[in-house]
């Protein structure tokens, strides 16, 4: 073997190391998440038991799931209104907010006008909000939709604001030059080059949008006025039914864990072709 040969063991067995990891860290990605989750309900079960817990204080895993299928009809009821006030304040968010982002970036004196107001909703809290809704709209689901809008809107307008004003400037020049219209520039160069941060503003609006849609009906459900998960979570304490109260929390849990991985994933199959951020580094 001559010199020049020698080094290619090492390489080879470098890439079998490479990909054993890659193997490894793929299957762990799942592996111990899930391992984790059946330790925790384990203890979980294991401390009702060895400190005999009444289930109307801390129910068993077990009760919990029987209760979630013994009352299925009620619970994925209220699940669909709730998820029905998240998906349309989210459709609602990301109108408005990448309408008005266009807007700002078109013109520096309607940014300058208007984006104070958009700060001032969001760092106003929806509960000190809900009071003047419920004056002035007369509609439960309008009152709710407009809360949980309210919550998901900023994330969509900051991010898509930020990426449409976030363009190299040689290429902006190279457009200017060419003769390209403000329009076309917001069309072939400003818009695909924000999609990555609308992308992550869209997936932190989702997680908002079910987190205000919760919210706003535990301060309307106060009045037995709302239908969604957030009012059986309320009746069920009222009544001590804590299997139920564990229910209606998991369901939301795993409508946020299934909203963050579908906004995820269509972030994925719309980058994965060109950004930098979805396409897959080498090692």
């Amino acid at each position: 073997m001559t010199a020049i040969d020698s080094p290619a063991p090492l390489v080879d067995a470098e890439e079998v190391r490479r990909l054993r990891q890659e193997k490894l860290e793929s299957i762990g990605r799942w592996v111990l998440p899930l391992a984790i989750m059946v330790l925790a309900v384990f203890l979980w079960d294991r401390i009702c038991v060895w400190n005999e817990i009444p289930k109307y204080i801390l129910p068993r895993p077990g009760v919990v799931m029987q209760t979630m299928y013994s009352d299925a009809g009620l619970l994925f009821s209220s699940l669909l209104v709730t998820l029905k006030i998240t998906f349309l304040s989210l459709l609602l968010a990301v109108i408005g907010g990448v309408g008005l982002s266009v807007l700002f970036t078109q013109s520096k004196w309607v940014e300058m006008s208007f984006f104070p107001f958009a700060i001032v909703l969001q760092v106003t809290p929806i509960v000190a909000i809900f009071p003047l809704i419920n004056i002035y709209v007369a509609n439960q689901t309008v009152k709710l939709l407009l809360c949980a809008w309210i919550v998901a809107f900023f994330p969509i307008l900051s991010n898509t604001t930020l990426g449409l004003n976030s363009v190299d400037r040689n290429l902006r020049d190279m457009f200017r030059l060419n003769g390209a219209t403000r329009w076309q520039q917001l069309r072939y160069l400003r818009l695909p080059a924000a999609m990555p941060y609308f992308l992550g503003g869209l997936k932190i609006a989702g997680g908002l949008s079910l987190i205000g849609a919760v919210v706003a009906e535990f301060v309307a459900g106060a009045s037995g006025q709302s239908s969604g998960l957030a009012s059986r979570i309320i009746e069920a304490g009222y009544r001590l039914n804590a299997p139920r109260l564990f229910a209606a929390l998991i369901l939301i849990s795993l409508a946020g864990i299934v909203i963050f991985l579908v906004l995820s994933l269509i972030s994925h199959l719309i980058l994965r072709r060109w950004h930098e951020s979805a396409i897959k580094q080498e090692r």
